[in-house]
């Protein structure tokens, strides 16, 4: 029997990328604490965010539903030099991202955990991101356009700010919030219909 699928995200971009997979589902976003514990490297914090978000949003559903579903949820954040780079908090803060990305390569570190009455499983994947250099101005201007206020790392690469990506290595699709590929295959082991 097929189960239903229910997406622990409030992401428009998750959401279309499941669309783009074809799988039907239901939108129910949990809100947890995304806070680095301690000194977590970006790898464990990701995974640990993808896995409680599961989590939380599985606890909400009554017995029927979570013997009929099986809950999705995902993480990304932006690893360099071995640090998390979240969301911004204002345009300083957006700045000394921006700066520390500018020419170079960094890792986006994209966590998927699916939940159902009988298991978790939660992997992550990784993508290589090549930075072109960038200016003081082109921080500001990118930062006025509003995009990088939400975005970990403070950059859309599906948007405004993937001007700046020189290369990509590995998932696209992780970068913009889900890897559809191992997604997939992940919700496929789940008993989802594609």
């Amino acid at each position: 029997m097929s189960k239903s699928l229910i997406l622990a995200s409030a992401s428009p971009r998750r959401t279309a990328l499941l669309n783009q997979l074809g799988i039907a589902h239901t939108v129910r976003p949990v809100d947890i604490d995304e806070s680095r514990q301690g000194e977590e490297s970006p790898l464990t914090q990701v995974t640990r965010l993808a896995s409680e978000k599961a989590r939380a949003a599985f606890a909400l559903l009554d017995d029927d539903e979570q013997t009929n579903h099986v809950v999705l949820a995902s993480d990304t954040l932006i690893a360099l030099d071995g640090e998390s780079l979240g969301k911004p908090r204002d345009l300083a803060d957006s700045r000394r991202m921006l700066q520390a990305l500018s020419g170079r390569t960094h890792d986006v570190l994209t966590a998927i955990s699916a939940r159902d009455c009988n298991e978790e499983v939660t992997e992550c994947i990784r993508t290589k991101v090549e930075f072109a250099p960038l200016t003081d101005e082109d921080i500001v201007r990118y930062w006025q356009t509003g995009e990088p206020s939400d975005k970990a790392g403070s950059y859309a690469i599906q948007g405004i700010g993937g001007q700046f990506v020189k290369a990509i290595e590995g998932s696209a699709s992780a970068v913009v919030g889900l890897p559809l590929y191992e997604t997939r295959l992940l919700l496929s082991r789940f008993g989802v219909q594609l």
